[in-house]
């Protein structure tokens, strides 16, 4: 068995990411998205290592792919590793390249998807093809998986694989996807790999007031918009109580010992506002997820300036913790009032994922023979990825895409941004990472 992965996967995985890029698999939450080009993409490159890949749809163009390595060891549980193929929309205008160029300039792919998340699609095939050409089985079955609508609702994607075709993830156990392992530099000198053990669940609300129609230049206490605006910036303005998981603890322990703070999250006095203060850019890993939360996003009234409709409606992201859904839903009858109701416009669960498994151990590792000098620490991504809809099938999930990235490039700032782009020496990091620990797992 080769030490090492070869020359070859790492001239691919540079190619695979920017011929990815360049198909346009735009996600725009309407459903007009067609991911099948790029489906085709990966699976024929599947097929040529002698793997037998499965692409499914629930609906025309919304292509998943499927496939399964078998293990050496039959009795081992099987580990999914996924990605999706679909991106968030991109504005030509704004971008230094073209955001579908998949340019390669001065040792950076460019494009769309550059960091969200094709260039782990690409590294996962170009580990896959590797290990083609060198003969290497790995321990346990590893099952692929390609998807689609990831940046929607995951209905045409892993919410249908995991509902109507679960039998091709027998025997998974754990997972692996976006988001983590990637560097943050919280200093000089300090780099941080933040391994995800855990998400906020995804609460998107559709509120509606309800009111009376009438002119415009009349007196109205029953003002549909009126009554909407106030729920909202009730909403907006709310302060949501610390509700801190175990993931949260571990990770506010971990971040303080590597800021060199003394804290200790299991005091009954701990004040996380405080540690967060003192902990400088790292406070950026957990801020986010030490509370519930509801930021309004879209709000929708009216079809003439003289005339008061009679009902409003508007769009609210609302994350919600492991634990924390009864809070939540009280929380928003309070703030929504008697006049405007709400619900669920989309729902998924919260995770969470021991960081005291042999397989979190396993992940750190293989960081850490790669990048001895960062330190290695679990955190909890604030929004949601496809692990949610994998749980249904009792999988657990890690986000774990490897990328090692200099100083001044920041990672989570690209996710959904403009010139969106990922070094070429990021992504040879990735493929060793990903090789070492899927070799290990």
């Amino acid at each position: 068995m080769a030490e090492h992965i070869d020359d070859r996967a790492l001239d691919e995985v540079v190619t695979f990411t920017s011929e990815l890029i360049r198909i346009d698999t735009t996600n725009r939450g309407g459903g007009d998205c067609r991911e099948r080009p790029a489906a085709e993409y990966v699976a024929e490159r599947l097929a040529a290592t002698g793997l037998e890949p499965t692409l499914l749809e629930r609906t025309r163009g919304r292509t998943n792919v499927v496939a399964r390595i078998e293990g050496t060891d039959p009795s081992a549980d099987a580990l999914l590793v996924h990605g999706h193929l679909d991106v968030v929309p991109a504005e030509p205008a704004d971008w230094s390249v073209h955001p579908f160029s998949g340019e390669v300039s001065d040792g950076v792919v460019w494009g769309r998807g550059a960091v969200d998340m094709k260039n782990m699609d690409a590294m996962v095939l170009a580990v896959v093809r590797a290990w083609a050409r060198a003969g290497i089985r790995p321990r346990r079955d590893i099952v692929i998986a390609y998807t689609a609508d990831e940046e929607a609702s995951a209905i045409d994607g892993s919410g249908f694989l995991a509902d109507h075709h679960p039998g091709l993830f027998r025997g998974c156990t754990e997972g692996i996807s976006e988001s983590g392992a990637f560097t943050f530099h919280a200093g000089p000198g300090l780099e941080i790999y933040p391994i995800a053990a855990g998400e906020r669940g995804t609460g998107w609300l559709k509120l509606t007031a309800h009111g009376r129609a009438g002119h415009g230049s009349k007196v109205n206490r029953a003002n549909a918009v009126s009554r909407l605006a106030a729920a909202i910036a009730r909403i907006g303005e709310h302060e949501w109580p610390v509700r801190l998981t175990a993931t949260v603890r571990a990770a506010l322990t971990e971040l303080a010992a590597v800021c060199g703070v003394e804290a200790d999250p299991q005091a009954p006095d701990f004040d996380v506002d405080e540690l967060l203060d003192k902990l400088g850019p790292a406070a950026a890993l957990v801020e986010a997820t030490v509370r519930n939360s509801a930021n309004p996003t879209m709000l929708d009234a009216g079809y003439k300036i003289n005339v008061i409709p009679g009902h409003a409606t508007a769009y609210v992201d609302g994350r919600v913790l492991p634990g924390g859904e009864e809070e939540f839903r009280a929380t928003l009858d309070r703030l929504t009032g008697a006049d405007v109701d709400w619900e669920f416009h989309h729902r998924e669960v919260a995770l969470e994922a021991p960081v005291d498994s042999p397989t979190y151990a396993k992940l750190r590792a293989s960081v850490e023979k790669f990048a001895p000098e960062g330190r290695v620490v679990p955190y909890c991504m604030s929004g949601g990825t496809d692990a949610k809809q994998f749980s249904r099938l009792g999988i657990t999930g890690y986000g774990f895409s490897p990328l090692k990235l200099p100083p001044g490039l920041d990672y989570q700032a690209l996710f959904h941004g403009v010139d969106e782009r990922v070094p070429v020496d990021a992504l040879h990091f990735g493929v060793r990472v990903l090789d070492d620990y899927l070799r290990s797992a």
